[in-house]
């Protein structure tokens, strides 16, 4: 599969990218050494092969979610630079 150096300005086009004549050759180049190869893999024999649905074997060992209060709401009053009565003070942030 090859292509053209129209189909690199249509796809540029609507990209909205801007080559010069050099770029664009470059391009063109990279955009069939890239088709060339995508027609490499549509030639492989994938029949017997299974799906990779994850790139390796790992399983992520999660804990369960415990609820559990570590610090009282007193304590982290405590650590507050402002605070109002039972709740942090903070800057105002929409006008």
């Amino acid at each position: 599969m090859s292509t053209d150096i129209q189909t690199i300005r249509k796809i540029a086009h609507l990209a909205r990218l801007e080559f010069n004549e050099e770029k664009e050759q470059e391009m063109l180049q990279d955009l069939n050494k890239i088709l060339n190869w995508v027609d490499q893999l549509r030639q492989l024999d994938t029949e017997h092969i299974e799906p990779l649905i994850h790139m390796s074997e790992e399983v992520n060992v999660l804990r369960n979610d415990v609820v559990q209060n570590t610090v009282t709401h007193e304590e982290a009053l405590l650590n507050a630079p402002k605070k109002d009565s039972d709740y942090f003070r903070v800057p105002k942030v929409l006008e």
